[in-house]
């Protein structure tokens, strides 16, 4: 992969590399948590979207990372497959592990280079980080010839000791240096200056890519990538949806669209596939249950409507009046309302592989009996609602537990009364509850059947269709009794059933991401370092 960048970078030095880190640090949003499943799935679709690098996990955090990252290592073509690791060297083997096996591959190590991180954090002397950043890089060298160094906290690092590391660790190796703003708090006119004179001033600077991760603590994560774009660097580490630790990171749709509508101005671009940016959004909003704010740019549902009048009006004689992009170009299109009732497996199969679908056999059958349901409730069905039947019972992880049946009986004097049958393996059982409401009733069976230890954190509830015949959707984020925070979406007419089913979804992914973590995972939230103890040993330093 370091090769082909390098080659592109030689014949073209205007194309920007772009780094995807959903999977990784768009995964520490609070209540983001994903399977294996589930990942898989969002990498796949990464690819379709054309990215360059996907940063898949961190191999070292637990088993369930580990595994996901050498799933998609082995079964995911297209992009480059990532694997962070710290600087200790158990880290990084764990790391190589776990990508080895990708037709490309990078090795991603960090130590943190500012003052108040080495001495609080770390409590390490600069000197012992560049030894520590070396080592690592030349470690990791001898395992792939595509290694990033990430010098953490950069932004608030002192810049002689920056240029310093970051020289050391090109000449071990480093294909890529990253210049993080890992808290957010850089300007995008201090950044810009920073990238262009460290790439100035440092003598080797040619030797590598320059790369940013900025996070939106001051909301100024995209426009600081871009500031620093124009200063010489020319990879981009982000995630959909902006998604990320505390106030997020830097979004790839804003970042990808701003580079296609302003290149008269930059003269930069990317590779990505912008039609699946729409989908891609989707899809990780779905799997980890974090909502995408109506006003957010690009994927917004606001983004491309217009409700002043003056603004219809200009939009219906030229959209160019009040729309700079087009929602096409981002794989917006409007719903069509083709299928129905009388539509056989052959269209529902063509309307599939039109929406970007790719099914085998099995699930196929499954989203067609379910499509063949829905009909007998709907007059028409939309490309919303077949995207809805697929999210909600094709692509699900393992179930412990499944709903058969949902009666609610409530209103007037009579107290919300709930009668579920769900399936608990082979097995079907009953329960009966009361609750203050509906949906109390309806989650106290839930609770009584699994017997699961569980808080109800957020529960939002939402059309997917227009009409009074419309999908509800409905997604719950639950805790379970040692924190885990993970996310359950269902889809029904009935708002009722939907919220059953997402209740349900969130319980099962629950005790899937319980088996597959047996370990307790490091604190990733904060970028990591290592020490050496006495012993030599390595000392993990952790915020």
């Amino acid at each position: 992969m370091v090769e082909e960048i390098a080659m592109a970078e030689k014949q073209d030095k205007n194309r920007v590399v772009i780094f995807d880190t959903t999977m990784r640090d768009g995964e520490q949003s609070p209540g983001a948590t994903m399977t294996t499943y589930e990942k898989l799935q969002v990498a796949h679709q990464l690819a379709r979207l054309k990215v360059d690098v996907i940063e898949a996990g961190f191999p070292f955090a637990s088993p369930g990372d580990f595994e996901a990252v050498k799933l998609i290592s082995q079964q995911v073509e297209g992009p480059c497959v990532a694997g962070l690791c710290r600087t200790a060297f158990p880290d990084i083997d764990r790391a190589w592990e776990a990508v080895k096996n990708a037709s490309r591959n990078r090795l991603h190590t960090f130590i943190a280079t500012s003052e108040i991180h080495m001495s609080k954090k770390l409590q390490m002397t600069p000197k012992q980080v560049v030894k520590a950043a070396v080592d690592a890089v030349k470690y990791c060298k001898e395992r792939t010839g595509d290694v990033e160094f990430s010098c953490e906290d950069a932004t608030r690092s002192e810049f002689d000791f920056l240029c310093e590391i970051v020289e050391k660790t090109i000449a071990a190796g480093a294909t890529t240096i990253n210049i993080p703003d890992t808290v957010g708090y850089t300007m995008p006119h201090e950044y810009e200056p920073l990238i262009r004179n460290l790439i100035k001033k440092i003598p080797n600077s040619g030797k590598a890519i320059f790369s940013v991760h900025c996070h939106n603590d001051l909301g100024l994560a995209t426009a600081n990538s871009i500031a620093a774009l124009v200063g010489g660097a020319r990879q981009v580490e982000c995630t959909i949806n902006g998604i990320g630790e505390r106030a997020g990171n830097a979004s790839l749709e804003e970042i990808v669209m701003a580079l296609r509508t302003r290149r008269n101005l930059m003269n930069l671009h990317t590779g990505v596939e912008t039609t699946e940016i729409y989908r891609s959004s989707r899809l990780v909003r779905r799997v980890t249950g974090i909502d995408v704010q109506p006003n957010k740019a690009i994927v917004g549902k606001n983004a491309f409507a217009h409700e002043a009048g003056i603004h219809q009006d200009g939009v219906l004689k030229d959209k160019r009046t009040y729309e700079i992009m087009d929602a096409d170009s981002i794989g917006l299109s409007s719903s069509s309302l083709v299928l129905g009732k009388h539509s056989g497996r052959h269209a529902f199969s063509d309307k599939l592989s039109e929406l970007g679908y790719e099914l085998d056999r099995n699930d196929l059958n499954k989203a067609f009996f379910r499509f063949k349901e829905l009909c007998d409730k709907k007059k028409e069905v939309s490309d919303w609602d077949i995207r809805s039947i697929i999210e909600d019972e094709v692509m699900q992880i393992p179930e412990k537990f499944h709903l058969e049946s949902v009666n609610v009986m409530c209103g007037g004097r009579v107290k919300a009364t709930a009668m579920i049958i769900m399936g608990v393996g082979e097995k079907l059982v009953e329960e009966s509850a009361i609750g203050v409401g509906p949906i109390d009733a309806v989650y106290q069976c839930i609770r009584k059947i699994t017997g699961e230890d569980i808080k109800l954190i957020d529960f939002s509830v939402k059309s997917v269709t227009g009409g009074i015949d419309a999908l509800g959707e409905v997604t719950v984020q639950i805790a379970g009794p040692k924190g885990t925070v993970v996310s359950g979406r269902g889809a029904s007419v009935d708002i009722v059933e939907a919220a059953a089913k997402a209740y349900i979804t969130a319980i099962n992914k629950l005790i899937f991401w319980r088996k597959a973590h047996k370990e307790k995972k490091p604190d990733s939230r904060s970028e990591h370092s290592t020490s050496k103890s006495k012993s030599g040993s390595a000392k993990i330093s952790v915020k």
